[in-house]
């Protein structure tokens, strides 16, 4: 997900212009709240479900918990910016997390591009060089891939922690998450920080996951499939593609495109208030879109994940095993009890 400061929308630079206000506060408090309960009830359970059965690890299998991670630490931010519209734009949570929360929300959204991407090339390798595979494709180079993921996104974002909350004049609120006026000197500097974020964080790991795919889809259309492993194999690498292409194009690319276009509209002195008012709540729309990125990442674990529904069938037979031994014990005990009662009737 984008920072804030770089596409929330705030009252128009023109007073004239009608406020879009209540559209804004209505919206992000409505679809934030919606994305925290599904996205962490989702990553919650999948995390509970990878760490069950850490043993059976593998590539995907740690990719995967690292990506449930960061989108755990991007829904555990929204209840902070549902407060925040709730309130109608006003700030009472301190400078602190008004910082952090931006911070990792940006984070959050390049971690999981990056993931998404490590997932698709170890896809491809053990796909089309499935040889070469028994070597690169192990836990402890995807746990250094995973470590390396989480220090560059981590210290990229670095710069958006140096802005935080500020007090408006004019509205007389305490303000977070709220983007540069167009006379701002920070907006010059988000302008260069968006080209890099978008060269790095969205067209270089959307091209290399294009030529994974397409990697992917000529191997197995070259191929017969005998096997049922073969068969299954390639059923999860094309639900992954789907998946993946899904996130991409309705998360991903809206808001990376917009955020572009937006960064430039804010430069802009001579645009009219129909203009102002459309990007304004296209910002909105784009930002909700991005956010739901978490909620998209629970179906890539389930429809792709390498053994993850089996992951799943071998805890529910775990606990109804455990659940049936529990039973057996109490059954003595429960006879034993009844054997008590009926001589104590007796006499």
């Amino acid at each position: 997900m984008q920072d804030p400061n770089l596409t929330d929308v705030v009252e128009s630079n023109f007073s004239k212009c009608p406020s879009i206000d209540e559209f804004r506060n209505q919206v992000y408090s409505t679809s934030y709240t919606l994305i925290f309960v599904l996205g962490f009830v989702g990553n919650i359970f999948a995390l509970a479900v990878l760490i069950k059965t850490w043993r059976q690890s593998s590539p995907f299998h740690v990719y995967m918990m690292n990506l449930a991670m960061s989108d755990l630490l991007c829904v555990l931010t929204l209840p902070l910016r549902v407060l925040y519209y709730v309130r109608k734009g006003h700030w009472e949570q301190g400078d602190f997390l008004c910082r952090i929360s931006s911070y990792f929300l940006y984070v959050n959204l390049y971690c999981s591009i990056y993931f998404m991407t490590a997932m698709s090339v170890t896809r491809f390798v053990a796909i089309v060089f499935p040889v070469q595979n028994l070597h690169l494709g192990t836990v402890n180079r995807a746990r250094i891939v995973c470590l390396g993921i989480w220090i560059f996104s981590s210290t990229t974002s670095a710069p958006f922690l140096m802005s935080g909350q500020h007090y408006n004049n004019v509205t007389k609120k305490t303000e977070c998450f709220e983007p540069p006026s167009p006379s701002s000197d920070r907006l010059l500097k988000l302008q260069t920080l968006n080209y890099v974020g978008l060269t790095l964080g969205f067209i270089l790991p959307f091209l290399i996951i294009l030529v994974c795919y397409a990697g992917i889809i000529r191997a197995l259309l070259s191929r017969t499939l005998a096997s049922h492993q073969q068969q299954n194999s390639a059923s999860k690498a094309i639900k992954m593609i789907v998946i993946v292409f899904m996130t991409f194009l309705i998360s991903f690319m809206p808001y990376h495109v917009q955020r572009t276009i937006h960064l430039d509209f804010l430069s802009r002195k001579d645009s009219s208030c129909e203009e102002q008012t459309f990007m304004h709540k296209s910002v909105v729309v784009t930002l909700c879109l991005a956010a739901s990125n978490s909620c998209f990442d629970p179906l890539l674990y389930f429809f792709s994940g390498e053994g993850f529904r089996s992951r799943l069938s071998s805890i529910r037979q775990t606990m109804r095993f455990s659940s049936q031994r529990l039973t057996a014990k109490m059954k003595p005990t429960t006879v034993s009890e009844a054997q008590e009662s009926q001589q104590l009737d007796v006499s």
